[in-house]
């Protein structure tokens, strides 16, 4: 049985104005603040000798090799997102990158915004492009009926409000 698994796919290459502020005070948070501070510990810890058994500079090191892989795909990544920053012509009906309010059946409603799969965040109500979810409520206006297939069935839900900033 061969080990091999094919490349995850990276998602929908788009990205709002915010989230690729987000990735970028990242990349220069890593490449500029983190890496430095590391490379220095690693070097105090490599001056002190014997490096077979030395645990500050084995941790060193692999800090770096994490840090270095991250700054790789945050390069990468930016390089193929496309940022869109705006708004539609049809504001009525549901993009990406708007603040949608859905109920369900019960009167609870939820506020979710549409955003690409690199600034998810279920915390905040950031939901990816690739959700279904969102892959329901795209193209939808409002007082729509959307139906979503989720892990506990079919939920039914109307769209109540849409909002870009």
């Amino acid at each position: 049985m061969s080990r091999y698994r094919p490349p995850r796919t990276a998602g929908t290459a788009l990205i709002t104005p915010e989230g690729e502020a987000r990735m970028r005070a990242e990349l220069h948070e890593l490449w500029h603040v983190r890496r430095p501070q590391v490379t220095q510990s690693v070097s105090e810890a490599a001056a002190q000798g014997d490096r077979s058994e030395n645990a500050e500079y084995t941790y060193g090191k692999k800090m770096l090799r994490e840090i270095d892989s991250r700054v790789r795909f945050l390069t990468k990544r930016l390089e193929n997102l496309k940022v869109v920053s705006e708004r539609p012509s049809d504001p009525n009906k549901v993009y990406f990158g708007a603040w949608v309010t859905v109920e369900n059946e019960h009167g609870e409603q939820s506020r979710y915004r549409i955003v690409g799969p690199d600034e998810l965040d279920l915390k905040q109500g950031l939901i990816s492009i690739d959700s279904p979810l969102a892959r329901a409520l795209i193209g939808k206006a409002l007082d729509a009926e959307v139906r979503v297939h989720t892990p506990t069935g079919e939920q039914t839900l109307y769209v109540v409000e849409i909002a870009y900033p």
